[in-house]
């Protein structure tokens, strides 16, 4: 276990900082499942701390303990040195501790300004509120972040990047010790991410100490100060960010050594299988031109707003084009119609697992049979047992950890839910499978494990189209990258000369690749 540099002196007669958080061997159980063991976490004035760890590992339950979500069944919680017990998430903001969610909950009616304030609105003299001194003390605090927002705008509408600097201006008016940022850049484009790291960076200033909850190791190691990490309920180590590797904090985090966190086997290339000409809609996209061949993995990848989703959702019917054809197998698709694409032979697995991907109130098995109702009903009827049966197959093929099928999908980790999304369409037998942030959210030991079925279902000769975001992904997976820029496709590069400058050249249209390193 390697030392907490701010738990001993820091040099010879020089005292650490009191930690402005301090949460150590805390423990909380719900009936007989152990959800933290040892959740520990030491957090000190003017930094940046990452707290990670697989999905399980326990992060989710420590948060909403400092959150006062949870009770903790044991070990020491102090704020500033002062032992702290809190019943209740008010109690937790009283104390100086404010969470900021990767979805923020602001009230969608009120003005920026009235969110802020809601509850301790600043009042006159005949006890009015004083709607002047709000706007003004809002202007403030987007003044100190450095971030232009009108306090009279109203919330509904805004990006979920403003609307976390809006809980964060809450959060300074509130004179917070702590901050935790919970996944704060999942749905944020890296000019948002840039922008809301300046902001964590003026507040490490000011001597806030803030929390930095992130699957993104990019991130990590470029914000934070120290990384502690978490394994199966438990403390593993904290390490100051300069003295590690993302390899030993991978170790650390999944027990073992990830010998590839891409696993790329080879497979042999087939037939075209999807073939996509002239695709266009209006605004959206235009010229979209390419094809997938059995066994084959082709990435579409650009920055967020490229088109890459829309493409997708084309092509599988969901969303209309104006114009361009889709064929599967020389046939030529119904516009317009996911039934036709799914009878087809086509499987989708949406980039919001959650909300488009699966029922979250239904079980593990209904959710992992969506695809199968027509095939498994006998007189308009499911045999639940058989519904069981089929779901249990799956979910042992793809590793699917849960105890029991009839679990609501809710309860699965992340990284689950999305097995059981592939699942419900590997059920299909699909031809083409397309998958949109196939690991998006999820822990690197699973991500390891999708990368790994992805390069399995491939090999079987299935077609895979893959939407990503991240760029290691895309090259580490992909034996074709297909990059888009403002709904077109600026280069199609073949696997041997991807190259991480080469995408990003053309996903900004900085220069024209489409016939440098293509596939024929």
């Amino acid at each position: 276990m390697a030392t907490d540099p701010y738990t001993e002196p820091t040099n010879a007669g020089t005292p650490a900082p009191t930690p402005v958080l301090s949460l150590l061997g805390a423990s909380k159980t719900f009936g007989p499942v152990v959800a933290l063991a040892d959740g520990t976490i030491q957090l000190v004035p003017g930094e940046i701390h990452a707290l990670v760890g697989e999905n399980g590992a326990g992060k989710s339950t420590l948060v909403k303990i400092l959150a006062g979500v949870h009770q903790p069944d044991g070990g020491q919680f102090r704020v500033s040195g002062d032992d702290v017990s809190f019943r209740t998430p008010a109690d937790s903001k009283a104390a100086g501790i404010s969470v900021i969610y990767q979805e923020p909950t602001l009230f969608p009616d009120l003005t920026v300004a009235e969110n802020i304030f809601i509850g301790r609105q600043p009042r006159g003299r005949a006890g009015l509120i004083n709607r002047g001194e709000m706007r003004r003390q809002a202007r403030e605090l987007f003044a100190r972040l450095g971030v232009p927002i009108d306090p009279d705008r109203v919330a509904e509408g805004l990006s979920i990047a403003d609307q976390q600097i809006i809980e964060i201006a809450k959060a300074i008016s509130l004179d917070a010790k702590v901050l935790v940022m919970d996944e704060p850049t999942a749905a944020l484009s890296g000019v948002e991410v840039e922008r809301l790291f300046g902001v964590a960076r003026s507040l490490r200033e000011r001597g806030a100490g803030i929390l930095f909850i992130s699957h993104r190791f990019e991130e990590v190691f470029a914000l934070c100060d120290r990384i502690t990490v978490m394994r199966d309920g438990r403390y593993i180590s904290t390490h100051v960010t300069a003295d590690v590797t993302v390899d030993e904090i991978v170790r650390e985090m999944v027990g073992r050594n990830i010998d590839a966190l891409f696993p790329k086997s080879e497979a042999a290339i087939g037939e075209t299988v999807l073939k996509v000409e002239g695709l266009g809609r209006a605004g959206v996209f235009r010229d979209i031109d390419f094809e997938v061949k059995a066994g084959e993995i082709v990435a579409l990848s650009g920055l967020v707003g490229a088109g890459r989703t829309e493409v997708a959702r084309a092509v599988f019917g969901i969303d209309r084009y104006d114009q361009g054809t889709v064929t599967l197998d020389g046939k030529a698709l119904k516009p317009h119609s996911p039934q036709a694409a799914i009878d087809a032979g086509i499987g989708f697995v949406p980039e919001d697992r959650r909300k488009q991907g699966l029922v979250m109130d239904l079980s593990v098995a209904k959710n992992a049979t969506l695809t199968l109702r027509k095939s498994l009903a006998t007189f308009g009827l499911i045999n639940g047992r058989t519904e069981r049966r089929v779901a249990e197959d799956w979910s042992k093929r793809l590793q699917v950890k849960t105890g029991s099928q009839d679990y609501a999908v809710s309860t699965l980790s992340g990284g689950n839910q999305q097995k059981v999304v592939i699942a419900k369409w590997l059920a299909t037998e699909p031809r083409l499978l397309i998958v949109d942030e196939p690991t998006r959210g999820i822990d690197v030991g699973t991500k390891s494990e999708v990368h790994r079925l992805l390069s399995d279902l491939a090999g079987r000769g299935i077609a895979i189209l893959m939407i990503s975001s991240e760029l290691p992904e895309v090259l580490g997976m992909a034996d074709r990258v297909l990059v888009m820029h403002e709904g077109r496709i600026t280069a199609q590069i073949d696997r041997e000369a991807a190259t991480a400058e080469r995408v990003m050249h053309a996903a900004t249209a900085s220069v024209n690749l489409a016939t440098e390193g293509t596939a024929s």
